[in-house]
């Protein structure tokens, strides 16, 4: 069974998780930082900013069951694609709504989805997230990994931050 990587950035990387982690065809999701110029960063320097890195989720998946392209636009519903500055209560370019691709076909794909949502008047604000090349990626501290598991009620609070509600008014109609 093969697998493939997809890198996506859209805020907090606790509220990335999730809507990842219960699709079927995921085997894994990572939260860690990529983007940047500093080797390995902490949790720390990153929030600080300075690193050029963005918090991100690595999701390893299997191609035969879910796609790339399916995954895109989970990813759209998780975010903001008009807010460049950050996602909801999270800004600083630590938090800035990308994705990462990894070669010309998740490029090609990750585009004409962008273009999609661009053209499906769903936004009248233009669509801001930046499609880029997938740098290292760093796995976070242990304790940002399954977040959404470990701390139930913090997670709440995080998704009150404007995601819920945004979600709700944007994505589910």
């Amino acid at each position: 069974m093969a697998s493939e990587t997809a890198i996506f950035a859209g805020g907090c990387f606790w509220c990335m998780v999730q809507p990842f982690d219960t699709y079927p065809g995921i085997k894994k999701v990572e939260s860690g930082y990529t983007g940047g110029h500093v080797v390995d960063p902490t949790y720390e320097q990153v929030k600080a900013g300075g690193t050029g890195h963005t918090e991100a989720v690595r999701i390893t998946f299997d191609p035969s069951v879910v796609s790339y392209a399916d995954l895109v636009e989970i990813y759209w519903q998780q975010t903001d694609p008009t807010d460049a500055f950050g996602q909801f209560q999270d800004r600083g370019d630590n938090y800035r709504p990308v994705i990462f691709v990894k070669d010309e076909e998740q490029r090609a794909i990750a585009q004409a989805s962008k273009d999609a949502l661009a053209n499906s008047g769903r936004f009248t604000a233009p669509i801001v997230t930046t499609i880029e090349d997938a740098k290292p990626f760093y796995v976070a501290e242990n304790y940002h990994q399954d977040f959404y598991k470990k701390d139930p009620e913090r997670m709440k609070l995080e998704k009150a931050g404007g995601r819920k509600q945004f979600i709700e008014d944007n994505w589910k109609k």
